[in-house]
């Protein structure tokens, strides 16, 4: 079951375990400078708002509408990171863990293939929650991504594009698949004591924007945007760990945020920060290491796509309103034990 909680979809499987739930949202973020630097975490700047497609009726595509889901805005060239949260379960020492897939216009962004249902048995595609508290972009090479950047359809730019050659489908597709409930139970047996839950991390801070850089589409996709330094762990469960009988998936549309006014009648959020309003604003960037948990490998399909600015150069186009290279000033270190990722001004 999914349930859209505010700005929060929410997965629920209780008929696998009670309190098996997982939210995921979608932080605004600094789009980092494509510079050839591999940066830290910017911070979050607040939730991106989301919306039931079906409440829209005729003013959203068709086939937005077919594919049901959600929708959320994002500027021209503004930037997300995905944040997870399992919720934790009465009197055991963890949360309940979840195989999470990501997809951009059915491209899988940790191994650049086309979405398949299911997971695959010759390499990992998909992520593990808790362990994996965001993600921020493509997965490129062992601990380096490629930025979540929103660009319209039809112009080239994203991931989608670049390996299919087609602007099929844009937005984001996830789907969620909780762990063996007998297998939950062996390695997460009841506790004596009463367990307080962990808390996940979040990256919160004043949404303070810029000049609107946006074009007229409705519906857009995401693109290789700067390098980040980022982690995506190796499953230490092992494949068969997981219910793939049962999953739930959620189609999240893009919307200019100039024509998200005309659809929904809400106004978009403030324009993001640019490189140097971030720096003068003294918000820090963020390291996250899981010690005793392996990378993944980069992908090679997804490490040959050519990130926006780069494609811009090549077309003779101005895709983003600056692209201002920065050092970060302040970084702060985060592991699973203290995993807040907050902004402070």
């Amino acid at each position: 079951m999914i349930e859209l909680a505010g700005d929060t979809l929410v997965f629920s499987f209780p008929e696998v375990f009670p309190g098996a739930r997982l939210s995921i949202s979608f932080q605004r973020t600094l789009r980092i400078p494509d510079d050839g630097k591999a940066h830290p975490l910017p911070a979050g700047l607040g939730d991106l708002p989301l919306r039931h497609v079906d409440d829209f009726g005729s003013s959203v595509p068709a086939g937005w509408k077919q594919r049901g889901g959600v929708m959320m805005p994002m500027y021209q060239s503004e930037a997300t990171w995905i944040s997870f949260r399992s919720y934790g379960v009465p009197h055991r020492e963890s949360p309940y863990p979840f195989a999470v897939k990501i997809g951009t216009g059915r491209i899988d962004a940790i191994t650049g293939k086309r979405w398949r249902d299911g997971l695959l048995k010759t390499r990992q595609d998909y992520l593990i929650v808790p362990e994996q508290p965001w993600l921020d972009g493509y997965v490129v090479d062992k601990g380096l991504i490629r930025q979540f950047v929103a660009m319209p359809l039809g112009a080239g730019y994203t991931a989608e594009e670049q390996i299919t050659g087609k602007a099929g489908y844009g937005g984001l597709q996830i789907c969620v698949i909780p762990m063996k409930p007998d297998l939950f139970e062996k390695l997460f047996p009841l506790r004596s004591e009463e367990y307080l839950r962990t808390m996940m991390p979040a990256r919160y801070t004043d949404d303070e924007g810029n000049v609107v850089w946006s074009v007229g589409f409705v519906s857009m996709g995401l693109a290789p945007g700067g390098l980040m330094e980022q982690e995506i762990y190796l499953d230490e469960f092992g494949r068969d760990a997981w219910e793939t009988s049962v999953s739930s998936r959620c189609f999240v549309h893009i919307a200019n945020s100039l024509v998200w006014r005309a659809v929904t009648g809400e106004a978009p959020p403030q324009p993001p920060l640019t490189s140097k309003e971030y720096r003068q604003a003294g918000v820090p960037w963020f390291k996250y290491y899981h010690e005793g948990l392996e990378a993944v490998e980069g992908s090679k399909e997804l490490a040959e796509l050519k990130s926006v600015i780069r494609m811009g150069r090549e077309k003779g186009d101005v895709p983003v309103p600056e692209n201002e290279t920065s050092d970060p000033v302040r970084v702060i270190e985060l592991g699973p034990k203290g995993r807040s990722r907050v902004s402070e001004w």
